[in-house]
């Protein structure tokens, strides 16, 4: 697993309270972090939205540094799935 996965992780299981559905973040060339009712963990695991991005962007959005809708709108975050699930996400991440 690498450092990036990693320290994701650590941060975001202190950030997301709550969360009920599934989500992914695929972060390219990095791997993959599953977040559900659990908490966030290192997993490829399929999920009711997939949210992708490179690690640039992904540490942005995890800093507070760029909102996650406006990542998308600029073409910066792709999305795989549920659109309620990732506004969902998006608002946990806040």
């Amino acid at each position: 697993m690498s450092d990036i996965i990693t320290a994701a992780v650590a941060a975001l299981n202190e950030k997301i309270e709550g969360f009920d559905s599934t989500a992914k973040f695929e972060i390219e060339g990095e791997g993959a972090i599953v977040i559900d009712s659990d908490g966030a963990r290192a997993s490829d695991d399929d999920a009711d939205v997939t949210l992708s991005a490179d690690a640039e962007t992904f540490q942005a959005i995890l800093d507070g540094d760029l909102d996650a809708t406006a990542a998308f709108m600029q073409g910066k975050l792709a999305m795989d799935g549920d659109m309620g699930v990732a506004m969902k996400l998006g608002a946990a991440l806040s």
